[in-house]
């Protein structure tokens, strides 16, 4: 369990940057996984005072502040709406209701996990990251920096044309994803993305333009086979190595087949 010698309840988000450079003060955001860890802290910076817990759209946008939280994510409409049902999909079978009540997308997406489902959705999607210090990334070069001492001040999806689904295994519901997959049509470029490798998600272009005369049964087992060849996997309790590699080709096919339905 972590303990804590000071609680601060911030005030803005330039007191949470200064606050989070000491290497012993640690952001709490849904403590979810961090009450888990075995660590004596200085300060608890708490983030919640901000306004940061919600979505908002404009025109071009959905601006999700870093104290979102999934289950916001799960049940908002507008957004639902523009990625097809896909960050329902990602979030719905994350343990519970209560534990999506307080898990955020800001600790989801600064933590770049393996099992991500979140991380993975979003990657598939035109997404950028607002830090406080290093200011807008690409969610995709964000999810391979290192870990450092900025503050994730929101997420940003850009409204670009998509047409997306997501996909994973699971030995049960609630359990963690033994394989995720989130396939998207974004601008007329085709992507995938996939984690639980148990690696964290990469992002992988059609860039041999498989799918560039339309889906078919061919043309997604096609695609899904050379996003398998591109990526590398490993073993772990849910999962072996052979097992995601020869999963993969059936989940982004599975998703392919999806947008066309829809």
């Amino acid at each position: 369990m972590i303990q804590l010698k000071q609680y601060v309840k911030v005030q803005s988000i330039d007191e949470a940057y200064a606050l989070n450079q000491n290497k012993r003060n640690v952001i709490i955001g849904g403590m979810h996984w961090l009450k888990m860890s075995r660590r004596n802290a200085g300060i608890g910076i708490d983030l919640s005072g901000l306004g940061l817990d919600k979505i908002e759209e404009t025109e071009d946008a959905f601006e999700i502040g870093c104290m979102t939280s999934l289950r916001t994510l799960e049940l908002d409409e507008a957004l639902n709406e523009y990625c097809n049902g896909a960050v329902r999909d990602a979030v719905k079978d994350i343990v519970g209701v209560q534990f999506r009540n307080t898990a955020t997308i800001g600790g989801s997406i600064f933590g770049r996990y393996g099992f991500s489902d979140v991380l993975t959705v979003f990657l598939a999607m035109d997404t950028s990251v607002v830090c406080h210090h290093a200011g807008e990334i690409p969610l995709e070069e964000f999810a391979q920096m290192k870990y450092d001492r900025d503050v994730v001040e929101k997420i940003i999806v850009k409204k670009s044309p998509i047409k997306m689904a997501y996909q994973a295994i699971r030995r049960i519901r609630t359990d963690f994803p033994a394989l995720t997959c989130a396939v998207s049509c974004v601008d007329g470029q085709y992507r995938a993305a996939v984690g639980a490798r148990p690696a964290k998600a990469r992002l992988i272009l059609d860039e041999d333009n498989i799918l560039a005369d339309g889906i078919t049964q061919a043309s997604a087992t096609a695609f899904g086979e050379a996003v398998a060849d591109k990526l590398n996997y490993s073993t772990n309790m849910r999962g072996s190595a052979e097992y995601r590699k020869m999963t993969t080709p059936v989940l982004v096919r599975r998703a392919l087949m999806q947008i066309a339905e829809d």
